[in-house]
């Protein structure tokens, strides 16, 4: 069901120096996605959360959704298994991996990015989103054998616009 967020009071300095108070109004919709298609999450958040056309996905690690097992392999294995899972939390929010507008990669270990950047272009073949790649000395929960997170604190954290209609 979704969250309903009402008023937002804003404050900021004037030129001179002065407060001033704006008051804004806005009702946004929240609505939590959710997908036994993706790992379950880990803690307590949702899997993404649609926000007035906006998606916002939790990181993924490379998780098999059935067993919440690492897949064993490889980075690009890896990159391979955090796409997929990526792609079904965006099925489930009615969108897909061309409407996504950001990407942050989390990586354990940077000599790894020319490997993964080899799965994640076979991905995003087409459409190519904006992306940062980072360096971490450990992903959520210290998991053994990920070498990558995509989409939140993992591989990934994304930022994804969802159909213009809404």
């Amino acid at each position: 069901m979704p969250a309903l967020l009402g008023r937002v009071f804003l404050r900021a300095a004037t030129p001179s120096s002065q407060r001033a108070s704006i008051l804004l109004h806005r009702t946004m919709s929240l609505t939590p996605v959710q997908t036994d298609k993706a790992p379950k999450a880990i803690g307590p958040y949702s899997q993404a959360i649609k926000a007035n056309g906006l998606i916002f996905c939790s990181g993924q690690v490379p998780f098999i959704p059935e067993t919440m097992e690492i897949l064993e392999g490889d980075v690009q294995a890896q990159t391979k298994q955090v796409l997929h899972n990526m792609k079904a939390v965006l099925e489930a929010a009615g969108s897909d991996l061309n409407h996504v507008v950001k990407t942050t990669v989390f990586l354990k270990d940077m000599n790894d990015f020319s490997k993964m950047n080899e799965t994640y272009s076979e991905i995003f073949s087409g459409h190519k989103p904006a992306r940062s790649a980072v360096e971490v000395a450990r992903l959520p929960r210290d998991v053994k054998n990920a070498n990558v997170d995509l989409s939140s604190r993992r591989l990934f954290k994304t930022i994804l616009q969802d159909s213009l209609q809404q």
